[in-house]
């Protein structure tokens, strides 16, 4: 049976927090019953949901494409008559730009990543996490971009009548992104739709870039538009009722391939670029080839195995000073007290370094001590790292495993893996 000839690359999955309604495992089911040879999932400002994604996809025979729906630092710009700029006394900040990034490669899913890090670490708490374009133009190789519907920068420019900076926006993003700048377009029976539409299909056309069909999918049909508005109203903190509040419309659902090219049926290239796109996007981040964990500084130039020993051997003799050893004991006291810790401390070592794990124990504990000397509250320690004397010894956890018999084996143990 022939494959379905159009394919999402706007979908907004449950790692949407509180703005979309699809589980992974549904969307990837849903593609492989109308027959879509591959799909995207755009969450917004986070990649939570990518290795779940490959992983589900890649087993259903279907081709995942990994992107997000990333959020661009406005510029100034004229709305509704009054001037919007960034920041700024008297003046109103707009709303960021929203655009979709895709992989296509390697270094475009590791662009990606670092774009979405960057949103976070540069936006002040309590806003929209985005970047600016020049943190755009330096991270674009092996990304394709959409220009993000209504909620894009050239859209939102052309609805405020801006002809002539939407066009130089449009030209920004082409030479950003040569030959991998798409126009989006979207049919969801918005106000104002098709008048944009029309300007946006002239700026296209003049600046020679293709266009794509796409719909801004948040729920998986229109039987579960109800539930999603009530998903967007608590996340707004208002009720159904209210009348200024952010909706979506019953279209904002999972099409067919039939629909799309029936609302499209004006515009085949628009829909069949979709595949085009997924073409160009065949790229499957499931296997990480080295460990991304950063390389940890250690004294003396010891290497991670021989600074994780010292460090639990001489955290350990702290440990059994303040915690095991009474002032009545004497030498061979101590020594019998302390020589179940001692082994176990080198047995768990052994498992610890032969499963390639001592930097992450050596980070996780310089972190914890970190937080520890500015006052910042540290659990004792939860689950079955609490079982860990090499934990223990170093700070990690407050809990004496052998006291209370708690087993390694539950947290590392090789014979699982």
């Amino acid at each position: 049976m022939p494959h379905a000839d159009f394919v999402h690359l706007r979908v907004h999955t449950a790692y949407s927090l509180a703005e979309g309604a699809i589980k992974i495992k549904d969307l990837i089911t849903q593609c492989a019953a109308a027959r879509m040879p591959a799909v995207a999932i755009t969450d917004s400002a986070n990649m939570f949901g990518a290795l779940e994604f490959a992983t589900v996809a890649a087993e259903a025979g279907v081709q995942p494409i990994i992107g997000c729906q990333i959020n661009i630092r406005a510029e100034v710009r004229e709305e509704r008559g009054r001037l919007a700029v960034v920041g700024g006394t008297g003046h109103v900040s707009p709303p960021p730009d929203q655009l979709v990034l895709l992989a296509q490669s390697e270094a475009g899913y590791q662009n990606l990543i670092a774009l979405v890090s960057q949103a976070y670490l540069d936006t002040d708490p309590g806003e929209a996490p985005q970047i600016d374009v020049a943190q755009l133009a330096a991270r674009a190789d092996g990304l394709i971009a959409l220009t993000g519907g209504p909620a894009g920068p050239v859209n939102r420019l052309l609805a405020g009548e801006q002809t002539p900076a939407a066009r130089a926006t449009l030209e920004t993003l082409r030479t950003i992104f040569p030959n991998r700048l798409y126009v989006e377009l979207q049919r969801h029976g918005l106000a104002g739709e098709t008048a944009v539409e029309e300007a946006l299909l002239d700026l296209a056309y003049e600046l020679d870039v293709p266009l794509v069909a796409t719909n801004d999918c948040y729920f998986a049909d229109r039987a579960m538009y109800e539930a999603h508005d009530a998903l967007l109203c608590i996340a707004q903190g208002v009720t159904v009722s209210h009348q200024h509040r952010r909706r979506v419309t019953p279209e904002h659902g999972f099409k067919s391939a039939e629909d799309m090219r029936a609302l499209f049926a004006d515009l085949p290239e628009a829909v069949d670029n979709s595949l085009i796109i997924a073409q160009r996007c065949a790229y499957m981040p499931t296997k990480r080839a080295t460990s991304i964990l950063p390389p940890y500084d250690t004294d003396g130039g010891r290497d991670e195995d021989e600074e994780l020993r010292a460090q639990a051997r001489a955290g350990l003799e702290a440990r059994l000073a303040a915690h095991v050893f009474t002032p009545d004991m004497d030498a061979a006291a101590c020594v019998a007290a302390s020589a179940p810790y001692r082994e176990r401390l080198e047995m768990e070592l052994d498992i610890i370094i032969e499963m390639g794990f001592p930097g992450y124990f050596l980070i996780v504990a310089d972190f914890i001590q970190w937080a520890k000397d500015r006052a910042i509250p540290v659990g004792p320690g939860r689950g079955s790292g609490a079982g860990s004397a090499v934990a223990w010894a170093l700070k990690i956890t407050d809990l004496d495993p052998l006291r209370w018999g708690l087993l390694f084996e539950r947290f590392l143990n090789p014979e699982r893996v």
